[in-house]
């Protein structure tokens, strides 16, 4: 079922002081437009959905940077109202030896990453809202036609926020990422199959998609809020992920009790955030008791 969009080439020799550089010019405030067009029709009978088209005003702030993980984070704002929305959150690690992925509903196992296929390249982990696991792919990075990009292995991860409330026909993405550095900016190309994985182990491809998310760089928003709310939360969000790792570093890996919308963990948390920004502490016993009710080990 997975398909591959690596080249066949022969791969230059590694240097992950380039990547890093890559990597991390994808900081920066950017207007973003998000578009998803349903392509391949794989399924008999099945219809075409309508395309789906979005934009935001985001901000990508590198949280850490080491000579072989970098961390960047994402923050909406709304032009009118200047609230700030903690977004998505991508690590990049470079010869990571293991990575987590979505194994089945509400479920990431860790698994380790052959020799052959990490080395000399990267693994790009995404998370949701709330830091909770979404996908990795690993890849490296290429220079071939001056405009570095980064193409990943084909891996799995769960129905996009997009359509797990309004599709029932498929309940995992066959994936591949690809990153590119632009002269504007920087683009997230995603190549998708959707994909109805059943209990026997068995698979049907109901159609593939295409999604291209464009970052252009701006200097007509005000992301104040944002660098403000981030300076408020970071230490909030960095004992969040903390804890994550916890589960996500080792096997097995995690399983969440909550719903495929995640919201059981992301108001409280949300909640707890804003609590920190405006000045009052929150106990560490708190952010154990999300994730004691909502988190166990994966079986």
């Amino acid at each position: 079922m997975m398909l591959s969009l690596l080249p066949v080439v022969a791969a230059a020799a590694a240097d992950p002081e380039r990547d890093r550089q890559s990597i991390l010019a994808m900081q920066g405030e950017y207007a973003v437009d998000f578009a998803f067009d349903e392509t391949v029709l794989l399924k008999p009978g099945y219809e075409r959905a309508s395309a789906m088209r979005s934009g935001a005003n985001e901000v990508v702030i590198v949280v850490e940077d080491t000579p072989r993980k970098i961390v960047l984070q994402h923050l909406l704002v709304d032009e009118k109202t200047k609230h700030v929305t903690k977004h998505w959150r991508q690590d990049w690690v470079y010869q990571a030896p293991q990575r987590f992925e979505f194994s089945s509903d509400q479920t990431w196992q860790v698994r380790a990453v052959p020799a052959a296929v990490t080395a000399g390249a990267w693994t790009q982990c995404v998370f949701e809202v709330s830091d909770a696991p979404r996908y990795c792919g690993t890849g490296r990075w290429d220079y071939a036609d001056g405009h570095p990009t980064w193409t990943s292995d084909p891996s799995w991860r769960p129905l996009p926020r997009r359509e797990y409330t309004k599709r029932s026909d498929y309940n995992a993405l066959s994936v591949i990422n690809r990153h590119t550095l632009t002269p504007n900016g920087w683009t997230h190309e995603q190549f998708n199959t959707k994909v109805l994985r059943k209990p026997d182990g068995g698979q049907e491809a109901i159609v593939r998609e295409f999604g291209f998310n464009d970052y252009r760089k701006t200097t007509d928003v005000d992301f104040a809020p944002a660098y403000a709310y981030w300076k408020g939360t970071q230490g909030y969000w960095a004992k969040v992920r903390t804890r994550w790792a916890r589960l996500l570093d080792t096997s097995p890996g995690l399983h969440l009790k909550t719903k495929p919308d995640g919201m059981a963990m992301i108001m409280p948390m949300f909640e707890q955030a804003e609590t920190v920004q405006k000045g009052k502490p929150v106990k560490d016993a708190q952010i154990d008791a999300v994730f004691a009710q909502w988190v166990e080990p994966a079986n």
